[in-house]
């Protein structure tokens, strides 16, 4: 950690910790979480009161700043979980359960949950198109890992038999604004039709679309400004300013933190962990956000986000 963030008190200190938390949650107000009004409650003191618990005057119900995040129904300790949400949120190439299980003093089930937890957190929702007037969106897919149910058949409906590379992978498909953010999807299965589904709904069609020669783009390219591609089988990496050096760039970070740090991720899971990848960079120092600072935006992903041990163990991804 840095001196900085190693200064603050509510990485260290459990009370300091629930009033950081509120002050970043409740800043414009208390709510209640049972009946939704708005700064009716009075805080609930005494030897066997819990720390942070407010009674509603409307409903009577208690609450604290955990109910209806993340952190709901958690025993771990709220300084220990900020501690956890700024390794996370600086480490470029992730840091594995058995680091935070080491670092945190917590149990290595306690840091595998615990991380899924904050991944979540990092999920964006609420999506505004990517690229615009004069910008450019690069588009690329790649493959990681082994597909917990292997093809039978191909896209058109043949025999399966390809033993190529990818074949038996897990299709992921991202797009990156130049010099701006990047959205990643798990796929079932990389053909033209999702392809360019994933394009047309995530991409403003002012933009310019930069891929590769692959025929998957094909059909999503005609509703954009212009569609220009590079030849890597010919050994073209770049012409002019048309490249996708930019995706191929956050495949590298995901591909080098998948295999050199979380190296088993199973494919039910990889959903969450593109969540990562992809909030880490739409948050890097390039764009003006340096750790404390992205630290403070996944923590204000807690909210809405109730995950339990089961749905993590049984999610489809």
């Amino acid at each position: 950690m840095s001196k900085s963030a190693l200064s603050r008190l509510y990485l260290h200190d459990e009370k300091a910790a629930y009033a950081f938390v509120e002050s970043q949650l409740w800043a414009d107000g208390r709510p209640c979480p049972h009946c939704g009004v708005l700064d009716e409650s009075t805080s609930l003191k005494g030897k066997s009161t819990r720390m942070g618990v407010y009674k509603c005057r409307a409903c009577r119900k208690p609450f604290t700043v955990k109910v209806g995040t993340v952190f709901e129904g958690s025993n771990i300790k709220l300084h220990i979980w900020l501690q956890a949400i700024f390794l996370l949120s600086s480490s470029k190439k992730g840091i594995s359960s058995n680091q935070l299980h080491r670092a945190l003093g917590i149990t290595l089930k306690s840091a595998w949950f615990l991380s899924h937890r904050i991944r979540e957190a990092m999920t964006e929702g609420g999506f505004d198109l990517l690229g615009g007037a004069g910008e450019v969106v690069e588009a690329d897919e790649t493959y990681y890992g082994k597909k917990s149910i292997q093809p039978t058949e191909t896209t058109t409906g043949r025999p399966f038999t390809s033993t190529g590379k990818g074949a038996h992978k897990i299709a992921v498909v991202s797009l990156v604004q130049r010099g701006g953010k990047v959205r990643s999807f798990k796929v079932d299965r990389a053909d033209k039709a999702t392809v360019a589904r994933i394009v047309l709904d995530n991409v403003d069609r002012a933009s310019r679309l930069h891929t590769d020669e692959s025929r998957l783009y094909m059909g999503a390219d005609a509703a954009f400004v212009a569609h220009e591609t590079v030849r890597h089988r010919d050994g073209e990496y770049g012409r002019g300013d048309v490249t996708t050096n930019s995706v191929e760039g956050f495949f590298s970070i995901f591909k080098r933190g998948m295999k050199g740090v979380y190296q088993h991720c199973q494919e039910k899971h990889l959903h969450r962990y593109l969540s990562e990848y992809d909030f880490r960079y739409n948050n890097r120092v390039a764009l003006g956000v340096n750790d404390e600072a992205r630290a403070v935006i996944a923590l204000k992903g807690v909210v809405g986000k109730r995950l339990t041990y089961r749905t993590v163990g049984e999610a489809n991804g």
